[in-house]
């Protein structure tokens, strides 16, 4: 095939290994956000929480013995399990905790998904999907999100259609911020004939009153998997923590079989206990973000963006007419300010801006009015 010619020539030609399987050949990785190194820039391109973490995160890093890191750590995390499964209200048999959420969706590719088989998703949604399902000579199967960026109707239908075994969905939905309904999840799982996985890397920011998860449901519906994340809400994206929650009938598998042996190490459990268990702290920070992000949202309105309804820690805002998004995100870094931008179809009139702090927020808004001559 000409793919199979053209992996061939780039062998020759030496710039890739001999021993590469053909799929990984042909696929590009994941392309995170920029990591800027100099330490002054407003990084506001990655939804990282812009408070720092509880304090009883820096006392459980303060009191770790370095004589406990002779050892292996607890294998299944179970004290940390535990800690989990209070706090959504599951059992411990539904719960799985994992190397960052990243790992959690690798796993479950791994663990659903057979090599030829489908993963399923919007379009756009979360990059690494497709990345993960190449890794795992699968294929790739999307559906355009409707104009206000929800499910679209025949989702279900079409998901089924092309033999999905992983479907991914995120709620609230990356990069758009828009929430979907829990009913309308339950709904979708109930009529799915593989697995659904909601990745709520970002449900900690959700302004309801009711439950931010659908994890409540897991017990009760045998094909729904839950992701969630230390990463976000908890301000620990530097440890690299998460977790799944689902039936125990989908938990076993990943924590008996396709995760790595020892996969979460002494210090993650030990940091991650302390972070979940001090939630008044948390919740602090959830509320002062969803607070910055309505007062973000209105400064960059009242500049001429058109600021999709988000409830997670950034907003989609799309640029002013005749004015270009790209042009805008490159005026920006030059400023030292990161935005995120996605030229892809629905994408490339948008800035994707993660909730910084209050200062940061104004400079933000600053640098963007001087940009358009406000």
């Amino acid at each position: 095939s000409a793919g199979e010619r053209a992996i061939t020539n780039g062998r020759r030609a030496g710039n890739m290994s001999q021993f590469e399987r053909p799929n990984i050949a042909q696929m590009q990785g994941y392309t995170s956000g920029e990591q800027p190194q100099d330490g002054r820039s407003i990084k506001l391109n990655t939804n990282e929480n812009p408070y720092p973490p509880s304090p009883e995160v820096a006392a459980a890093i303060q009191a770790f013995a370095a004589e406990q890191l002779r050892v292996y750590p607890q294998p299944d995390a179970k004290v940390l399990r535990q800690a989990i499964a209070d706090h959504h209200e599951v059992c411990i048999d539904s719960v799985v905790v994992t190397h960052a959420g990243d790992a959690a969706l690798r796993l479950a590719v791994t663990t659903f998904v057979a090599s030829g088989g489908v993963v399923a998703s919007t379009e756009p949604t979360y990059s690494l999907y497709p990345v993960l399902a190449q890794i795992q000579d699968a294929q790739m199967f999307t559906r355009d999100l409707a104009a206000d960026w929800s499910l679209p109707d025949d989702f279900a239908d079409a998901v089924n259609a092309a033999g999905a075994q992983l479907t991914c969905v995120v709620n609230p939905h990356a990069p758009s911020g828009y929430l979907n309904s829990h009913a309308a999840l339950e709904l979708l799982a109930e009529q799915l004939d593989g697995v659904l996985l909601v990745d709520e890397a970002y449900a900690d920011f959700v302004d309801t009153d009711g439950s931010r998860s659908i994890a409540e449901r897991v017990t009760e519906r045998e094909n729904l998997l839950v992701l969630r994340t230390f990463s976000k809400g908890y301000s620990l994206a530097g440890m690299r923590l998460g977790y799944l929650l689902g039936h125990p009938s989908l938990i076993q598998p990943i924590l008996e079989k396709t995760r790595d042996s020892y996969n979460v190490d002494a210090i993650s459990q030990a940091v991650g206990l302390a972070a979940i268990k001090d939630q008044a702290y948390a919740q602090q920070t959830w509320a002062d973000v969803r607070r910055d992000r309505e007062t973000l949202a209105g400064g960059l309105t009242a500049m001429g963006f058109n600021v999709s309804s988000s409830q997670a820690n950034f907003v989609l805002a799309r640029a002013p007419q005749d004015v270009a998004a790209a042009d805008l995100y490159q005026a920006l870094k030059d400023a030292g300010i990161l935005v995120r931008y996605f030229n892809t179809p629905r994408l490339r009139d948008c800035l994707r801006i993660t909730v910084g702090t209050p200062e940061q927020n104004r400079r933000l808004c600053d640098q963007l009015a001087h940009l358009l001559g406000h």
